[in-house]
């Protein structure tokens, strides 16, 4: 053999304890997808902050137009960016897509919130 000098069998068994990880019995590990963990914080972070323009306007009785438009756009942004980031952890290999499952959620129910704000502001 070249290379290594091993068997077909012996490279086989390798790959099947290197698949088991550190673990006596089944699967190795995953750890969380880190596209997927950062897709949680910015769908998050824009829902909390879509919220946040929600009570604020609320508070104030409607009185700070500015404010809350911006802070809005800059949710929509960041929930846009949750998604794409959702997307593309779904995209990584060997890795738990937990938190990509989540995070799309939230950044979608938050782009369809504020559409729901947006669509009814124009009527």
């Amino acid at each position: 053999m070249f290379g290594t000098g091993k068997t077909a069998e012996e490279r086989r068994k390798e790959k099947e304890r290197k698949k088991r990880g550190i673990r006596k019995y089944g699967q190795a590990d995953l750890k969380p997808s880190r596209k997927g963990v950062l897709a949680c914080i910015y769908g998050g972070a824009g829902f909390l902050l879509l919220a946040g323009c929600i009570a604020y306007a609320f508070a104030r009785r409607g009185e700070a137009h500015g404010i809350v438009g911006g802070l809005a756009i800059l949710a929509l942004v960041f929930a846009g960016n949750g998604i794409r980031l959702a997307a593309a952890g779904f995209r990584e290999r060997d890795r738990n897509y937990l938190p990509c499952r989540i995070g799309l959620p939230v950044s979608l129910v938050t782009v369809v919130l504020f559409l729901a704000i947006f669509i009814g502001g124009l009527s």
